[in-house]
């Protein structure tokens, strides 16, 4: 079985897992735990007035190969090939939540920080066909709770806004979902793929675990959900009825600006008895994971394209895992640092700021990658600008509301126009007597 349940008797197997046996409030104590553990093991606990919930079980590289039975160093290579190589997976008749609840109030959705405006469920993927039935998009979305049959859904201009747009210019009112939440870290980490328009993430998914993935289709909307999720929501999105959506926090940790969002209609809840909630702390590590890992897989791709070895990819935690990347590579001229920067802006949009080194430096080492910048960069020919671009819309410094910000790409490798003796590291002899 592959569902959350199974990975988190994989995580207590590999010592990845810590137990809190008293149980916490939904409003701020949890995410207060939740970030005190933040940096540590996956957290198993008990929410006041529910049941369990469960954080962190994609909070470092080492639980998502574990999820992959891979190793940390493959898992870009692993998201690739589920992209390249979507299987599409088994159909069920059933799913394994087969309980009923009467509405959002009975799941534990947590107030995370205290300017949130309103409870959120922040682990939540949301499945969507298109108009023409043929395709299927599925992407994670933070949804702020309304009231009892009603959230806002924070959408940004990707597939599922795409899916909106076509459906209203095809005189649609509402766009069919299925929410889903407690799921395997593969299912998650497909969701947050660079998969095409119209690939559908559970394909990817199902690849990743080795075709074993299966879904079902829900019994009240045109969507379908993982047969073995905790929680399943039914809805529809309502095109035309917005309502303000946040403060929320955001991957940047800091409150991410109030916008106008469609609301979500809930037609129908169920969940597995005794279900696990997987509580995810916004802007904390496994938040920066989950969107920040697919993404180096991108940049990865798109470097490639121009130059033929890429040896790592970090979108360092300090950038938040979205906005700075540090890039290793082989140059084969001069000029090849700067083509991957521009290609690795184009892999990432929403990437601000990326520094380019040689492949004799660790790019998760940012102690090395500063040494890089100090001996190898010239501001006068190794800095690039690039102004009024469009950046990430979580950006405060630059323009929110258009996503435009100045983009700043740094080459730190050696030139060859200069003897490379200038930039070689000195090196103690491994026998002191030589």
């Amino acid at each position: 079985m592959v569902d959350l349940r199974s990975f988190i008797d994989i995580l207590e197997r590999e010592s990845e897992l810590h137990r809190i046996d008293r149980a916490v409030s939904p409003r701020f104590e949890a995410s207060s735990i939740m970030k005190e553990n933040d940096r540590k093991k996956a957290i198993l606990f008990q929410i006041s007035g529910y049941g369990k919930a469960v954080s962190g079980i994609c909070g470092t590289k080492r639980r998502l190969a574990l999820s992959l039975d891979t190793t940390p160093d493959r898992l870009r290579g692993c998201i690739m090939d589920g992209i390249r190589n979507p299987q599409q997976p088994s159909v069920s008749s059933n799913l394994n939540a087969t309980e009923e609840l009467s509405d959002l109030s009975k799941l534990p959705a947590l107030t995370h920080f205290e300017k949130d405006s309103a409870p959120y469920l922040t682990s939540a993927i949301v499945s969507a066909r298109l108009p023409d039935s043929r395709g299927e998009n599925v992407s994670i979305h933070r949804l702020m709770i309304i009231d009892k049959m009603h959230m806002a859904i924070r959408i940004v201009p990707r597939h599922l806004y795409q899916i909106c747009r076509s459906a209203e210019a095809s005189g649609h009112s509402t766009v069919d979902v299925g929410i889903a939440l407690g799921l395997h870290p593969a299912v998650l980490l497909a969701a947050a793929s660079p998969a095409p328009f119209g690939v559908s993430e559970y394909a990817v998914a199902n690849r990743l675990l080795g075709n074993k993935l299966m879904v079902a289709e829900c019994s009240s909307v045109n969507a379908r959900v993982p047969v073995d999720a905790e929680i399943v929501i039914e809805g529809k999105i309502l095109l035309k009825k917005e309502v303000d959506e946040g403060p929320f926090v955001d991957i940047t940790g800091t409150y991410d600006i109030v916008r106008k969002q469609p609301v979500v209609e809930v037609e129908r809840i169920l969940c597995r008895k005794d279900f696990i909630y997987h509580a995810l702390l916004p802007s904390g590590r496994e938040h920066g994971l989950l969107m920040g890992l697919p993404q180096e897989a991108r940049i990865a791709e798109s470097i490639a394209g121009v130059v033929p070895r890429v040896k790592d990819v970090n979108l360092t935690a300090g950038g938040c895992h979205w906005l700075h990347a540090a890039v290793s590579v082989e140059k084969q001229s001069e000029g090849d640092a700067k083509n991957a920067i521009l290609a690795a802006f184009a892999g990432h949009p929403s990437l601000k700021h990326v520094v380019v080194v040689d492949p004799d430096i660790d790019v998760n080492n940012l102690e090395e990658v500063e040494w890089a910048i100090a001996t190898r960069f010239q501001g006068s020919r190794g800095l690039v600008v690039i102004t009024d671009a469009r950046g990430s819309s979580l950006d405060a410094s630059g323009n929110q509301e258009l996503s435009l910000t100045t983009k700043v790409g740094i080459d730190a490798t050696r030139s060859f126009l200069r003897p490379k003796e200038k930039f070689e590291r000195a090196m103690i002899p491994a026998d002191p007597k030589e």
